[in-house]
């Protein structure tokens, strides 16, 4: 597979604050590729190396093969989406979306009828002659993926652009923004700290944390095999359990679905309390002086809170890690 994207040795130090710490990555041509961490973990900031906004302190960034140390923005084929989406609301949306063809020099005849397209390709034909304040969030949200498409980059750039999204409709923009990178054929990369839209979205997820890639794999492979204790917290909420609660001699993940409920053998646990999550229940139990979580469907009747129950898991639900960070 050709990479489109490749980090060797990166850094970025704002500093004394190491933004980006010595990362090695490899993004494939084609790929849907998510960046996921919580805010400052460094995400963001190699997103911006990557569209030229800002330059690593060491190491070197390769797309599609070429060195870009030093090229500015407008000279490398990428191109951002913004969770602001940085629109003009003084132009039409078919001059927003024709505005980088206009800067190249593009005639205005011909700007407009690939700007009309790419709206199309988005879902809004015919919008061209409104202003941003006539559309929704979830519109300009489209105008400003379509302005980014326009260019016809091989790698689309894109920082959290759904964060100012309602719920459902960030749902409805997942399954779109997925459905398009299909049909198009080129390079997602997906900068967010919800683990829930890069699980759903993205072909491999790189997982983040003060700087560094703590793991990087398919969205299987980092809910069920995290390699660590901060990725098996952070995606998916996982009860982390330490080698003394398992006897395995190892810190170990387990998922909150794969414990049940059982009328006899497994461990004794209390429940503290619960929630009704539509189609499944949350409960939190303490066994052993563990805090644990469970999901059950909500098909199944809920214990009370404070009441005292029996626990169960399978053995190959239990996943060791070897970083016990």
């Amino acid at each position: 597979m050709t990479n489109a994207v490749s980090f060797t040795a990166v850094s970025r130090h704002f500093g004394s604050v190491r933004a980006v710490d010595d990362v090695d990555l490899e993004i494939g041509e084609g790929e849907f590729f998510a960046m996921l961490g919580p805010s400052g973990s460094g995400k963001t900031t190699c997103l911006r190396l990557i569209a030229g906004f800002e330059q690593p302190t060491s190491g070197q960034i390769r797309i599609f093969g070429e060195a870009v140390e030093g090229i500015p923005p407008y000279r490398r084929n990428v191109n951002t989406v913004f969770q602001d989406y940085a629109l003009f609301p003084h132009l039409r949306i078919i001059d927003n979306v024709a505005y980088g063809l206009m800067v190249r020099g593009v005639g205005r005849a011909e700007r407009h009828r690939l700007a009309e397209e790419a709206l199309a390709l988005v879902e809004l034909p015919g919008y061209g002659d409104r202003r941003t304040g006539q559309l929704s969030g979830g519109q300009r949200q489209r105008v400003a993926l379509a302005r980014a498409l326009v260019n016809k980059p091989r790698v689309l750039l894109l920082d959290e652009p759904l964060g100012a999204l309602d719920q459902k409709l960030r749902e409805q923009m997942q399954e779109e923004l997925k459905s398009l990178q299909k049909a198009l054929g080129i390079t997602f990369v997906f900068v967010t700290h919800d683990q829930g839209e890069a699980l759903s979205m993205a072909d491999r997820i790189a997982v983040f944390n003060q700087g560094r890639i703590m793991q990087v794999g398919s969205p299987e492979d980092i809910y069920r095999r995290p390699n660590s204790r901060f990725v098996a917290d952070f995606v998916g909420a996982s009860n982390v359990l330490p080698p003394d609660f398992t006897g395995t001699g190892k810190w170990s993940s387990l998922r909150p679905e794969a414990i049940r409920l059982t009328s006899s053998g497994g461990k004794p646990a209390r429940v503290a309390w619960h929630s009704f999550l539509g189609g499944q229940t949350r409960v939190v139990l303490d066994s052993q002086g563990q805090r644990l979580n469970m999901l059950l469907p909500s098909t199944e009747p809920a214990p009370q809170d404070g009441a005292t129950v029996r626990i169960r898991w399978n053995d190959q639900d239990i996943h060791l890690m070897d970083d016990d960070r």
